[in-house]
């Protein structure tokens, strides 16, 4: 015990404020009051005699000491929290592999993976499950997730990542629109078009840093929407703009009043990565990692033919394989 509380709850209340950002969103995913988080934050604080967290009215970050120190104490209290875990968790961990999924709809590596996991290692269980953007490195170090696939999130500390594929993007347009003629589009077409972005609360299901790239490079205006990709479709639908999906989301699902045309040239792909940790023990993790090396090594050798829904990372795929027919 500390002078002031149990060091162990003190930086529970801590960690969950600086992975959520908001002591609500903390207080909610710890089920107990939004007071008690402050409460205890506030205590943490002046044990240390230090401020850790910048409190305004959208949330809480840490300030810059308070970062510092959390980037010395945060390895040490996820491993601390792991060897209590070791003395309630059973054997059969071992033979469950948890797969998370970070604002990405699967695709067509990630069914072929997971297929050829459960063939090879039958006796290796599977749940796969979504991770909210947010969560998504704090579930991975407290191993509430043996993997994640998901985009570009940052530097991921004590953790592997590696990225196994690339998706084609599809743009939605109102079937009325003047560029449903054509087969492929480019982001010179949607320059004066209005693209909208989903960030519900998990967050966007695109690719953050690559739509970055896109507004640099002269194409259309972003504009993120406080909704749900079914309401985006629905203002879309309407005539208020456009919005992207990968191709594994744009193959499946067909839009009333609509079409998913693809995109073509610079920044068409959106990339996806495997995050693990680095110190995770199961077998099971770096199997699926070697399978899926060597589906990516297999797709990239010569005269082998690129599967329509993904394209493996650093491939160019031939102008055929990417027309709408195809798609």
């Amino acid at each position: 015990m500390t002078p002031n509380g149990n060091a162990i709850q003190l930086l529970t209340y801590a960690f969950a404020a600086m992975d959520h950002g908001s002591l609500r969103q903390a207080a909610r995913a710890l089920r107990v009051q939004e007071s008690s988080v402050s409460r205890n934050v506030v205590k943490l604080e002046q044990l240390l005699e230090m401020q850790l967290f910048e409190r305004n009215v959208r949330g809480v970050r840490l300030t810059d000491t308070g970062r510092a120190w959390i980037d010395i104490v945060r390895a040490h209290y996820d491993g601390l929290l792991e060897a209590f875990a070791e003395r309630v968790r059973d054997n059969n961990d071992a033979k469950m592999l948890r797969i998370g999924l970070c604002c990405v709809t699967g695709g067509e590596f990630l069914k072929r993976l997971i297929n050829h996991f459960g063939k090879k290692y039958p006796d290796v269980s599977l749940t796969i499950e979504d991770v909210p953007s947010g969560q998504c490195l704090a579930a991975i170090r407290r191993r509430h997730f043996d993997i994640v696939f998901t985009h570009d999130i940052g530097a991921a500390r004590f953790c592997s990542s590696e990225v196994f594929w690339q998706e084609r993007l599809f743009v939605l347009l109102p079937s009325c629109h003047s560029l449903v003629e054509k087969a492929v589009l480019a982001w010179s077409d949607l320059a004066d078009m209005c693209l909208l972005v989903p960030v519900g609360l998990e967050g966007t299901p695109l690719d953050l840093c690559l739509l970055e790239r896109i507004a640099a490079d002269g194409g259309p205006a972003v504009q993120t929407c406080r909704a749900n990709q079914a309401t985006v479709i629905f203002q879309v639908q309407l005539g208020l703009g456009v919005t992207l999906a990968e191709a594994s989301y744009a193959r499946t699902v067909a839009i009333g009043s609509a079409l998913w045309k693809p995109l073509g040239g610079k920044n068409s792909v959106s990339s996806v990565k495997g995050v693990w940790l680095e110190s995770n023990p199961k077998r099971a993790v770096l199997r699926l990692v070697g399978l899926a090396r060597n589906m990516v090594a297999a797709s990239q050798r010569p005269g082998r033919a690129q599967h329509t829904a993904f394209v493996a990372p650093g491939a160019v795929p031939r102008g055929a394989a990417w027309s709408h027919r195809a798609k």
